[in-house]
């Protein structure tokens, strides 16, 4: 017996040691998913005013990553902080809401004092109330949102919503027709939109081309001489800036260090060496879409003398004449916006923008973007094989099967098709000799393997001309 307690008694100690261990020097995965954890609690209780609890289970955990499911989340309301550990206090991971700002991720776990403390009234117990801001916003013409009962229970088939889906908004030739939620969920719930972030990153680039505060042959935006300073705007815009890069996710990469364990992310992502000549391979890079975010940042701010900051002019000059008043673009603890990822918007913000790309970035007969602009957004970069565009679009809704093949044409999708893809199934896709916007929200990880293929199949067929032929007199109401 006094071997036996011997036995336990050093394993407990090596228990405590180790928990010890992981609690003082935490390593890089761990950090990965509390910092993980704590920022998409924090977005969704701040933002969306969901419960935090809820949030944890459904959005943190139910995707079956291991660490995940034993990450444990604590939320101080009043202050706008959320924190959250393996076990409950392993992995220090830390995200603080910020009025207008939305959540940062703070690897370094540096609170901003000075963070506004009207949060102090919120309950500390039940859900949060969703901000009155977020409310919707009239439709462009105006009208009252009437959808059609077939488009709406088209879009509610469990099939082709696909696992996870929380909202899908169809738009057609203007108007939406077709409108779902998921319990839990409204046309008022701020909704991520991942990597459909870059999309929007892209128009604020053309506006600022448009501004002359850029150029797409602009480069030097690297000191020296080592190759990087041949990188082109447009060599960034089209995932071609030959900047080595490791996008997978579920383990540390370079994406994910970045988004959850680098304060200035632009910094981490410049710091990348040249794997590849600028302009001659494409590799899809989140790393990229944050660099244009900080170029855009310096380029808006340049020969003011009170420098407005990015997410205000985005607001005042792209947001506002669009009417989206849902939208929240967070920043990194250095200040610079997450443009590759971090984009909040309700499913109907979602489908102005969609919109607005489907009018050649026209809005109520004024040109927000140079002429031409959305076509280039659209125009395939010849060393993706056809299926990305050069201002971060794709071309086609999934992963090619075979290189070089165009999955949707199996669907009957028209090739003037493009779209704002997500993670975790987030889409928009516009078709613009249809005129329709269809937009889908969810939580439905790759592995379930769906698409939104045979979605816009189901919508396409549904909103087919008797004559089958669209009229090439047809057009979207005046905005």
């Amino acid at each position: 017996m006094k071997i036996l307690r011997r036995i336990c008694g050093a394993l407990a100690l090596l228990v405590v040691a180790l928990a010890l261990l992981l609690w003082l020097k935490p390593p890089g995965l761990l950090r990965v998913g509390a910092n993980y954890s704590a920022k998409i609690v924090c977005s969704n209780v701040f933002l969306a005013g969901r419960d935090p609890d809820e949030v944890l289970r459904l959005d943190v955990q139910a995707p079956g990553i291991s660490i995940l499911k034993l990450m444990r989340i604590s939320v101080d309301r009043a202050r706008g902080i959320v924190r959250a550990g393996f076990l409950g206090f392993i992995g220090d991971g830390v995200a603080q809401y910020r009025s207008g700002r939305g959540c940062t991720v703070l690897p370094d776990g540096k609170l901003d004092a000075s963070a506004p403390s009207q949060l102090g009234s919120m309950s500390r117990t039940g859900p949060p109330v969703p901000p009155t801001a977020f409310s919707s916003a009239p439709w462009p013409d105006g009208a009252a949102v009437e959808t059609t009962k077939s488009i709406d229970a088209l879009i509610k088939d469990p099939v082709l919503a696909g696992p996870g889906a929380r909202a899908i908004v169809v738009v057609d030739h203007g108007r939406i027709t077709g409108e779902y939620y998921a319990p839990g969920f409204a046309p008022n719930t701020p909704l991520l939109g991942w990597s459909m972030t870059k999309t929007v990153m892209a128009g604020v680039i053309g506006m600022l081309i448009k501004d002359g505060k850029l150029s797409l042959a602009q480069a030097g935006f690297w000191p020296g001489h080592d190759g990087r300073e041949k990188i082109r705007l447009k060599d960034l815009l089209s995932m071609s800036s030959g900047l080595q890069w490791n996008e997978a996710y579920g383990a540390v990469s370079d994406v994910t260090g970045m988004l959850y364990l680098q304060p200035d992310m632009a910094g981490f992502a410049r710091s990348q060496p040249l794997a590849h000549p600028p302009g001659e391979e494409w590799l899809y890079s989140s790393g990229t879409a944050v660099i244009l975010s900080r170029i855009a940042q310096e380029a808006q701010a340049s020969g003011q003398l009170k420098p407005q900051d990015l997410a205000t002019f985005i607001q005042s000059r792209l947001f506002n004449p669009l009417g989206i008043t849902t939208a929240t673009i967070e920043p990194d603890e250095h200040g610079t916006l997450v443009g590759s990822s971090y984009m909040y918007a309700t499913a109907r913000d979602w489908a102005r923008y969609g919109l607005f790309l489907l009018q050649d970035g026209v809005w109520q007969g004024e040109e927000l973007l140079p002429p031409g602009y959305v076509t280039m957004m659209a125009t395939p970069v010849e060393a993706s094989l056809g299926q990305y565009g050069i201002g971060q679009t794709w071309l086609w809704g999934s992963d090619a099967v075979t290189p070089g093949v165009d999955p949707d044409a199996a669907f009957g999708i028209p090739p003037d098709t493009f779209w704002m893809s997500g993670h975790d199934g987030q889409s928009v896709c516009i078709i613009k000799s249809r005129q329709l916007v269809i937009v889908r929200l969810g939580l439905t990880p790759y592995a379930d393997g769906y698409t939104s293929q045979r979605l816009v199949q189901a919508v396409l067929k549904a909103t087919q001309p008797a004559n089958g032929v669209e009229s090439s007199t047809t057009q979207p109401p005046a905005h």
